[in-house]
């Protein structure tokens, strides 16, 4: 017998496909596993409602799932409470550091240009700058290293 523990635990294990060093439960984008007989409901918070991803990662859940041996899959989109930076959790954060990418500010909200510090996640230099408040992704911003004069992404608070 398959348990809601086994459900999450499989679809917390997928990962993001835009940031694959992190799972979905490391993005905070799975927001929760429920199971009802043979029924099982992975929800889905997208970092932004238009995230062009989201199809994408239904489709791995429900793929991971019924590989694990569930019949019955629905995943479904849950917008209300909206994800936020703050959902990534310091596993991600740490994920993310280790792959170059700067970790958002826990939180902080930020709408305008960056107000505080950054780190370089290469050599950890504060004297960091910011060359493009847009990035490969939309919830990325592109930064310099005055230090190393390595580039690097940095994921934006929302």
């Amino acid at each position: 017998m398959v348990t809601t523990l086994t459900a999450w635990e499989v679809a917390a294990a997928v990962p993001d496909p835009e940031l694959p060093m992190l799972t979905l439960a490391d993005l905070g984008v799975l927001a929760g596993v429920e199971e009802d007989g043979d029924a099982v409901t992975a929800w889905l918070t997208p970092t932004y409602s238009g995230c062009p991803a989201v199809a994408e990662m239904a489709a791995d859940v429900d793929a991971r799932l019924r590989a694990a041996g569930f019949t019955d899959v629905r995943v479904r989109l849950r917008l209300d409470p909206p994800w936020s930076t703050d959902s990534i959790t310091e596993e991600g954060r740490r994920k993310l550091a280790e792959a170059g990418i700067a970790p958002p500010v826990h939180g902080v909200l930020q709408l305008g240009p960056t107000r505080h510090v950054v780190g370089c996640p290469q050599c950890g230099s504060r004297d960091t700058e910011e060359l493009s408040r847009f990035g490969s992704t939309s919830c990325k911003a592109l930064w310099r290293c005055r230090s190393c004069r390595e580039p690097f992404e940095r994921i934006k608070e929302i």
